[in-house]
């Protein structure tokens, strides 16, 4: 069975973060953690991303690091290698879900459609990510299954920014949001340090 949902919702919006450069990823942990912002995705994305993982694991023990874009058995078994705390995929196979329970960890698998999201309940899963969110449907998709699956919820992700995440955390099958401008890619190569405090500061107040 996937992680329930109180594991999701101490944090209504998680930063989903592509990292570039690993000797940037302990300031951006740190430059987050102080501005509340605990738990964070690193995306499977870059080769420098496990790098990353390790080093937040290693020097930040406050922080809760995760790994996103986990595909297979692969990355699942480098991801808890690394040292992640949780485990986010952008979708679900049986393969996956067996890499994913086995891992340990918390994990979010994945679906864009009622169909995927109907064989995850088949599985034991009781929270997904909803991705990509906007392009599936966004809010009027969430809020059509919300009576039909009452017993799934969500974490969307995928064209989710500060213009719309608050209309899908007033949603309730939604415990958090995923989104990358809290902590840009830009900014993060930049060393923006005091811009991504600023960001991640702002949507902490406004969730209180």
């Amino acid at each position: 069975m996937s992680t329930p949902a109180d594991f999701w919702n101490d944090q209504p919006v998680i930063p989903v973060v592509v990292i570039n450069n690993a000797d940037n990823a302990v300031e951006l942990a740190r430059t987050l953690v102080a501005s509340g912002t605990k738990k964070i995705e690193i995306t499977l994305r870059t080769p420098a991303a496990l790098e990353a993982i390790s080093r937040i694991s290693a020097e930040v023990p406050e922080a809760l690091v995760g790994a996103g874009t986990v595909i297979d058995l692969q990355t699942a078994t480098r991801a808890v290698e690394a040292g992640a705390k949780f485990i986010v995929s952008p979708g679900a196979t049986k393969n996956l879900l067996k890499a994913l329970e086995g891992s340990g960890l918390p994990y979010l698998p994945g679906c864009s459609t009622l169909s995927e999201a109907l064989e995850l309940i088949d599985n034991g899963v009781t929270t997904a990510k909803f991705f990509p969110a906007v392009e599936s449907g966004g809010t009027a998709w969430l809020k059509a299954v919300s009576s039909v699956i009452p017993q799934l919820s969500f974490c969307p992700t995928g064209g989710i920014g500060l213009a719309n995440y608050k209309d899908f955390l007033t949603l309730s099958n939604v415990v958090c949001v995923g989104g990358s401008w809290i902590a840009p890619a830009k900014l993060i190569d930049e060393g923006n340090w005091g811009e991504i405090k600023k960001l991640a500061s702002q949507v902490n107040m406004e969730t209180k």
